[in-house]
């Protein structure tokens, strides 16, 4: 199997403190670990509604600017049965070993709304600063869910690097 996530970067000012939405990732059977809102996409879904969708059902928040939008091309219109959409992301992921095949897209986002503090397959959502995220990814990376911790520290890296 191969999995195709997009996720997403919430960021926001707080009395001068940049700060991005934190969550516990709770399956059945797995152990819980810090998280970025995000997921699979389904079929034919294109990126940024999947995002859309992902951050909604895991925070209750509605996306209201990722950044770079504007960039997002699509072939609609012109071969009705072969559509394609490109976009930019912020980051870009792919697993080079483990047990799930997957990859996946970073992107930044703003969002508007109430947050939820349990979504789907979430709880504990919430705001945190970015200086706590450092901080704990350098004590124990392994807080941080496989795929979260090389996008966190990509971004840690490139976009908040101190």
């Amino acid at each position: 199997m191969f999995f195709v996530n997009a996720r997403a970067f919430i960021e926001r000012e707080n009395n001068g403190v940049t700060e991005l939405i934190i969550q516990t990732r709770v399956k059945p059977g797995e152990p819980e670990v810090l998280e970025l809102p995000g997921g699979r996409l389904e079929l034919f879904e294109p990126i940024l509604d999947g995002l859309y969708r992902e951050v909604f059902e895991e925070t209750g928040l509605k996306v209201v600017r990722v950044e770079d939008q504007d960039t997002r091309i699509d072939t609609i219109g012109i071969n009705a049965e072969f559509e394609v959409e490109c976009v930019k992301p912020f980051c870009v992921y792919q697993t080079v070993n483990g047990p799930i095949d997957s990859m996946g897209m970073y992107f930044v986002c703003t969002v508007t709304g109430d947050l939820t503090e349990n979504g789907d397959n979430t709880e504990k959502v919430h705001w945190r600063p970015v200086d706590d995220i450092r901080k704990l990814m350098n004590q124990d990376p392994m807080l941080f869910s496989n795929v979260d911790r090389a996008g966190l520290m990509y971004y840690l890296k490139h976009r908040n690097s101190r």
